[in-house]
């Protein structure tokens, strides 16, 4: 597989293009046209397809020949079967690797019964979950909407965690770190993250925190009468809660120590992800506009 190294930022000055796009979004097509937004990781531009003789569609990645002014028009083009996701989509800026190793060096010192391993390893050892854990996005648009952003927002959250449990003396520490680390497990099947980010239908339909305890009733069955009732009324009770009330999406609110925690855990990180990603656009003494996500302006 060819990586891509023409990136848009860097052709902007240039008046004919020869590199590969993902296509985002269909904007008009008719019987003579196809106009669409393309994207690769670094910025989108408008494109017009004239004529095209293969049916192109949402996802699709295509190696383009191109005139380029203040849009794009095709001269000729090939549709890829082989190509990198992090190429044309948002991606985390870390080597997802080393954000992998520190979630688990946190483990490590933290999750250490039996059950808790068993719990930890029936996801973390398995090579499926694993790479549709370091590719998924911890948001379509609130927080870490980019590819391995679930990643880095569970080691954000892990770490706080353990912050707040060494601070405060929480009697169930290793519940709390290990129901960090598995708290936004059920994004992997809410997310559809191989093209543009959007939900599954089973995302829409259930959500992450259903998904996410039917994962762990799926892991509890999988080893009958090998964890206690206690543990996993717990777990399952922190994923359940760490959105800490009911009108903010908990079928529950945050009644245990372990999920009060964890909810502030999982709230401090997503806002502070949001902020950083305002303060790279807007400049030293302004004003942001409205954000849904922090429910204010940003004075920076």
């Amino acid at each position: 597989m060819s990586r891509k190294t023409n990136f848009l930022e860097s052709m902007k000055n240039l008046s004919n293009i020869k590199t590969s796009f993902m296509i985002m979004k269909i904007i008009f097509k008719d019987n003579t046209k196809l106009v669409c937004l393309l994207s690769d990781k670094t910025g989108s531009i408008k494109a017009t397809f004239a004529n095209p003789k293969v049916k192109l569609e949402v996802g699709y990645v295509v190696e383009v020949d191109a005139n380029m002014d203040t849009n794009l028009e095709i001269n000729s083009f090939e549709v890829l079967d082989e190509y990198e996701l992090s190429d044309y989509l948002p991606t985390l800026q870390r080597d997802i690797n080393e954000v992998m190793k520190e979630i688990e060096d946190m483990s490590s010192s933290y999750i250490l019964s039996r059950e808790a391993k068993e719990l930890n390893d029936y996801f973390f050892k398995d090579e499926e979950f694993l790479k549709k854990f370091k590719q998924c996005i911890g948001g379509v648009s609130m927080h870490h909407n980019y590819i391995g952003g679930l990643a880095e927002h569970t080691l954000n959250v892990m770490y706080l965690t353990t912050i707040l449990c060494d601070r405060y003396d929480c009697r169930h520490s290793e519940i709390a770190v290990l129901s960090a680390k598995l708290h936004d497990i059920g994004k992997i099947l809410e997310f559809n993250f191989n093209g543009p980010f959007k939900y599954s239908i089973r995302g829409e339909l259930e959500g992450h925190i259903t998904i996410g305890v039917q994962m762990i009733d799926e892991a509890v069955r999988s080893k009958p009468n090998f964890y206690s009732e206690d543990f996993i009324n717990r777990v399952k009770g922190c994923i359940v809660q760490h959105h800490g009330k009911i009108e903010y999406g908990s079928p529950k609110n945050a009644n245990m120590e372990e999920s009060i925690i964890v909810n502030f855990a999982d709230s401090i990180d997503a806002r502070m992800n949001k902020l950083y990603q305002l303060k790279e656009i807007f400049e030293v003494n302004s004003w942001s506009e409205y954000d849904r996500a922090l429910e204010t302006r940003i004075y920076f």
